[in-house]
């Protein structure tokens, strides 16, 4: 691992996931890490988007919490079934990073319509085009259509997901879950143990999918231990 920026404490914002509440990160900047590396940040409650590694240091809760789902004990649930049922003809392809330019489309046009954000292509590119560690990418298809594309962090014991967007006219097929789904099973082929889904916040509803994958670990901040 290269160290760009040491650790800094961020200035306390608006909190995007509750109301009311403050929000402030701990964070560094660093690049050339391997997969133990990135494995063990993961493992020890942190995030990033490119060379910014970040976790929560909130002045008044510790909501923010990571979890993540033991790939070779995880089953589908009934509706996440009917997810893949519903996405039987939908084709899914997994390989190393690949800019293209309709993936930035779905991602514009996903940020637009999801979370009302103009996004830059020069923000896209850094976050997940300039990879710090060993990287994935997600491509869902329907037929010959590129309709969503994701990234995941590729650690020597998981799978990460950072971000995937998708064609929000296929939102009826539900290709959030149905990318979970796959890139769950995916990493249990490549043998990793651990699929990491990234802060779950409970009280917002937009999080609220990332409980439903069971079973399931979540970190607690006390401990700084994974609890069952």
């Amino acid at each position: 691992m290269q160290i760009i920026q040491t650790s800094q404490i961020e200035e306390i914002t608006e909190c995007p996931y509750l109301p009311g509440r403050r929000k402030r990160y701990e964070y560094f900047l660093a690049g050339f890490l391997s997969g133990g590396e990135i494995g063990a940040l993961l493992a020890g409650g942190w995030r990033k988007f490119g060379f910014y590694f970040f976790r929560p240091a909130c002045p008044d809760c510790r909501l923010c919490i990571p979890v993540r789902v033991p790939t070779r004990l995880f089953t589908p649930s009934r509706s996440q079934q009917r997810v893949l049922n519903k996405g039987d003809r939908l084709r899914v392809e997994f390989g190393a990073l690949r800019m293209k330019e309709r993936i930035f489309d779905i991602y514009r046009e996903h940020s637009l319509e999801r979370f009302s954000q103009n996004v830059a292509r020069d923000d896209f590119l850094l976050n997940f085009y300039l990879p710090s560690c060993p990287t994935l990418q997600t491509e869902i298809y329907f037929g010959d259509e590129l309709i969503g594309a994701g990234f995941l962090d590729h650690g020597e014991d998981c799978l990460s997901t950072v971000y995937f967007c998708y064609d929000t006219r296929f939102s009826r097929m539900s290709p959030g879950i149905f990318s979970v789904l796959k890139e769950i099973e995916h990493a249990r082929l490549l043998g990793l143990p651990y699929y990491y889904l990234g802060y779950y916040v409970p009280g917002c509803s937009r999080m609220a999918y990332k409980d439903r994958f069971r079973p399931r670990e979540w970190f607690d901040w006390e401990s700084r231990k994974w609890v069952e």
